[in-house]
């Protein structure tokens, strides 16, 4: 049986201290039917000869430009001149370990189309790597193991964006790279998770994600917070909301204000809820503050919950446990 043709897609931009330990775990893979698209995204920096060296030995790395600027419409150029049956992405300044293309296209043999093959993560940098970040790859992987990634979908982007897998007709399924929505990684997973692609476990790390000051999501202002939020409510709106139903926002920090005020740009109403004696009864763009005590009054309200304190999150999934609430169908965590 031939071995089907995974397409590596490749945006880059100023990697070319990178690019070549890249590019090398992808020759070293144990699965060699591959292609690399790699788009160069107006580079001012050695890392286009440097995928032209690459590409004039070995005929499988095909080098191009943009169309435009930015990710996105390099991702789509990039798309658009791949000819593989399964598509996956790469970030330029990373490594793959040696085996995940390998164990990727058995999954997908395995399982079949209608589901994404995953694997877990690790972070790697020459300075350490942050709290943050190392509490990020913990719980992407834990959900990646069990492949219920998709259970807090609304807190962060749950899919990592170079350690993917899915078939050409699923990817199409999705809209592949159509919407011009940033950031493009969160708005694809919300769009698999939309058409129903079922998650495929993985116990292994299949990807070494590197950190330095300038990567991408860094720098770029298409990755900033608001960007999220701005997502994370559009698909909640799209997907999960149920207009018969009261909503409710728990928390009056930045998120929960932001999420107030794209409510209320769309003309919904909602109740507002915090546990801070100083803002309760208060008003906040016209809205009061109630104790979230409230929300036991309420006749099957749907919530959102802008609390990020890990504390107080567990303290609030055991709230609604005791109003006999369910995460994903009456709750929803946003951080």
């Amino acid at each position: 049986m031939q071995q089907p043709l995974v397409s590596i897609l490749i945006p880059f931009k100023n990697t070319g201290d990178f690019l070549s330990e890249c590019l090398r775990s992808i020759l070293n893979q144990e699965y060699q039917n591959w292609e690399v698209l790699a788009v160069n995204d107006s580079s001012d920096d050695s890392s286009k000869s440097i995928v032209e060296e690459f590409s004039e030995k070995d005929s499988r790395i095909r080098v191009f430009e943009n169309n435009g600027s930015g990710i996105i419409p390099a991702l789509r150029k990039a798309y658009s001149e791949c000819k593989g049956e399964f598509i996956t992405r790469m970030d330029s300044d990373d490594i793959m370990t040696s085996d995940k293309l390998n164990v990727m296209v058995e999954s997908l043999l395995k399982y079949g189309k209608g589901h994404l093959a995953i694997g877990k993560v690790k972070y790697f940098s020459d300075r350490g790597i942050s709290d943050g970040y190392d509490r990020y790859e913990k719980w992407l992987n834990r959900l990646t193991e069990k492949g219920t990634n998709y259970s807090e979908v609304h807190k962060e982007c749950v899919i990592p964006s170079p350690c993917w897998m899915a078939y050409r007709e699923d990817l199409d399924l999705c809209g592949a790279f159509e919407p011009n929505r940033y950031p493009e990684d969160y708005d694809l997973t919300f769009r698999f998770y939309e058409n129903g692609l079922k998650c495929i476990p993985c116990n292994q790390v299949l990807h070494h994600w590197r950190d330095y000051d300038n990567r991408t999501s860094r720098t770029n202002e298409h990755y900033a917070q608001n960007y999220f939020l701005d997502i994370k409510l559009h698909y909640f709106l799209k997907l999960d909301y149920d207009s018969s139903r009261p909503l409710a926002i728990w928390g009056a920090g930045n998120k929960g204000k932001t999420i107030a005020k794209g409510l209320q740009e769309r003309g919904l109403d909602f109740y507002w809820l915090c546990d801070n004696p100083k803002k309760i009864g208060k008003k906040i763009y016209g809205k009061e503050m109630l104790h979230f005590s409230q929300l036991s009054e309420l006749k099957n309200p749907q919530s959102v919950i802008t609390v990020a304190n890990e504390e107080a999150q567990a303290m609030i999934r055991e709230y609604f446990s005791k109003l006999q609430q369910k995460h994903m169908e009456d709750y929803f965590f946003f951080c």
